[in-house]
């Protein structure tokens, strides 16, 4: 009998495709959620009104009451923000060897990662840290309406609510909610024992969501609030009314002789970012919802 590939497999090479195959991932959300980016080397300083003045209604020979115009302003990207920033070696002999392109496949997954780290703290919960991190979204100073409990349609509508008694264009506002706030939204249906849903998907939108008009940001990067028991949160806002400063997108370095005496490269990937809200009243927070 004649030794084939079954009998002597050690013999045969391995076919290995030139394709490296990528993990699910969830894509990053707030920085293409419609905010406004301002491009910067230092801090950036984006003035702004206060309140309104009070025109009185006088007539002939009154006098007009003097009535001061305030100003306020968002400080952004101050000296003290850290930087988010990645390093990874290889050898030389992986870098030859390698049946994909390695230094491109390890800068995607290095400017992937630095881009997760930073959509990840805008969407969170952190107070800012003493201005050396962003400040994420679920710790603005805007509206919000708290335990929540049970999430209903009714809720959503007094988020909603909020935003028009403070003047906020409805046209622009967004919900931003995780896959799993948004999947019992849509469990509502439209009477005990009915098999009709009260939300449908909008046809004219592939993949696409919408709530009473507004488009939906589904993002699992919403993060829960640990208590007893823990409890999902909902953001609707303008993003619009949100300013992102940008000193550094996400960078790419190749260092092709710093480890020169390892015989190694490395790819460096830096990026430093800051975000606040430019209309505080232009953010509606819900917390507090049972899940």
């Amino acid at each position: 009998m004649a030794t084939d590939t079954t009998t002597a497999p050690e013999l045969t090479a391995e076919q290995v495709q030139r394709i490296l195959v990528q993990p699910l991932e969830a894509v990053s959300t707030f920085l293409s959620a419609g905010v406004r980016i301002f491009d910067t080397a230092g801090p950036i300083r984006l003035p702004k009104l206060g309140g309104p003045t009070s025109p009185s209604w006088l007539g002939e020979n009154e006098q007009i009451t003097d009535d001061d115009v305030t100003f306020d302003e968002v400080e952004l990207l101050p000296s003290t923000m850290k930087s988010v920033k990645t390093l990874t070696k290889f050898s030389n002999e992986l870098a030859r060897q390698s049946v994909v392109a390695l230094d491109q496949a390890i800068k995607d997954r290095l400017v992937k990662d630095v881009a997760d780290t930073i959509d990840t703290q805008f969407w969170g919960a952190s107070n800012g840290s003493s201005a050396t991190v962003p400040k994420g979204i679920l710790n603005y100073a805007g509206q919000s309406i708290t335990g929540v409990g049970a999430l209903t349609l009714d809720k959503l509508l007094d988020a909603e609510a909020l935003a028009l008694s403070a003047n906020v264009d409805p046209s622009r506002l967004k919900w931003a909610m995780t896959s799993r706030e948004l999947t019992a939204l849509r469990k509502i249906k439209q009477g005990t024992g009915s098999n009709a849903y009260v939300l449908q998907p909008d046809p004219t939108k592939a993949g696409g969501y919408v709530i009473f008009g507004k488009p939906v940001i589904v993002t699992n990067r919403i993060p829960d609030t640990t208590g007893t028991p823990d409890t999902g949160n909902i953001v609707l806002a303008d993003f619009s009314q949100i300013a992102v400063a940008r000193d550094l997108a996400p960078t790419v370095k190749l260092l092709d002789q710093t480890f020169g005496d390892y015989d190694q490269q490395a790819l460096r990937v830096v990026a430093r970012y800051d975000a606040a809200p430019l209309n505080d009243d232009a953010v509606v927070k819900l917390t507090g919802i049972t899940i």
